[in-house]
C-alpha cells in the first residue's frame, strides 16, 4: 500500500510563488521516477514534471518551463515543485504519483493510488 499526501497549496496572485511538497509512504518500488500532475476546473489530468531517482533528470511541460522546478529529497521519500511567475491558468489541483520513464522522452501515468492532491488558485 503505498500512499501519497500532498500539501502546500494556497491563493496567491499572479506573479506570485508556491512550494509543494508531496510525500510517499509504503511499499514503493526502488529507483522511482516521481511526477507532478494538475487537474485544472473541468479539465483532465495532465503531468507537469517529472524528476529521476537521481535528480539528474528532469522533465517539464512546455507550459510550466522556466518557472516551476522540481525536486526531490530521497531520505525523507519526499518530492517538491517550485511553482514562481504563477498565472491564472495554473489554477488546478496538484498530484504527486510514482512515474514510469518509458525511455522515448515519455511518461506513463501514475502508478499507485491517487492522494487528495492540493489545492492551488492563482488571482488575477
Amino acid at each position: 500500500q503505498v500512499q501519497l499526501v500532498e500539501s502546500g497549496g494556497g491563493l496567491v496572485q499572479a506573479g506570485g510563488s508556491l512550494r509543494l511538497s508531496c510525500v510517499a509512504s509504503g511499499r514503493i518500488s526502488s529507483n522511482y521516477t516521481m511526477g507532478w500532475f494538475r487537474r485544472p476546473p473541468g479539465k483532465g489530468r495532465a503531468l507537469v514534471a517529472t524528476i529521476s531517482w537521481s535528480g539528474v533528470r528532469t522533465h517539464y511541460a512546455d507550459s510550466v518551463k522556466g518557472r516551476f522546478t522540481i525536486s526531490r529529497d530521497n531520505a525523507k521519500n519526499m518530492v517538491n515543485l517550485q511553482m514562481n511567475s504563477l498565472k491564472p491558468e495554473d489554477t488546478a489541483v496538484y498530484y504527486c504519483n510514482v512515474v514510469r520513464d518509458l525511455g522515448t522522452g515519455g511518461f506513463g501515468d501514475g502508478m499507485y493510488d491517487w492522494g487528495k492532491g492540493t489545492q492551488v488558485t492563482v488571482s488575477s
